[in-house]
């Protein structure tokens, strides 16, 4: 294993993101279909808050209800915006970050993702899976 191995060799860098003037249901809809758990919030290209999945499901019946009875979500979804469920004191790190010191971060907080940026411009986005399988990967 590689000691000095950058985030930027495991990182998502096709990020699928969302403005605060999206709403939740595009929200969740991004989630299911792209199996994803979290998306960055970016006011053109800085990112200023993360939604997980988590948050939706805090809010909402998103995993109780099935395809066809999404009238109680898009309810609960408008009493609220993105800029209000979101996390917004992120820790971030550079695309030049050791895998390292990225699994050390993520291990010692209670979120799963991190956002990379360079130059204060999302770059990519890390997260635990992410570091599994580069783990699975070295054996």
């Amino acid at each position: 294993m590689k000691k000095r191995t950058p985030v930027s060799d495991i990182m998502t860098k096709n990020v699928i993101t969302l403005n605060t003037t999206d709403d939740l249901d595009k929200a969740e809809n991004l989630f299911k279909l792209h199996s994803i758990r979290h998306i960055p919030v970016v006011s053109g290209e800085a990112i200023i808050g993360m939604l997980s999945y988590t948050d939706l499901l805090r809010i909402s019946f998103a995993d109780a209800t099935d395809e066809q009875d999404s009238d109680v979500d898009t309810v609960v979804y408008n009493m609220f915006t993105i800029e209000q469920v979101m996390a917004k004191n992120l820790i971030s790190v550079s695309s030049c970050t050791t895998i390292k010191e990225v699994a050390e971060l993520l291990s010692k907080k209670e979120f799963h993702a991190l956002p990379v940026v360079d130059n204060n411009v999302l770059v990519g986005i890390v997260t635990t899976t992410d570091l599994i399988n580069y783990l699975i990967n070295q054996f």
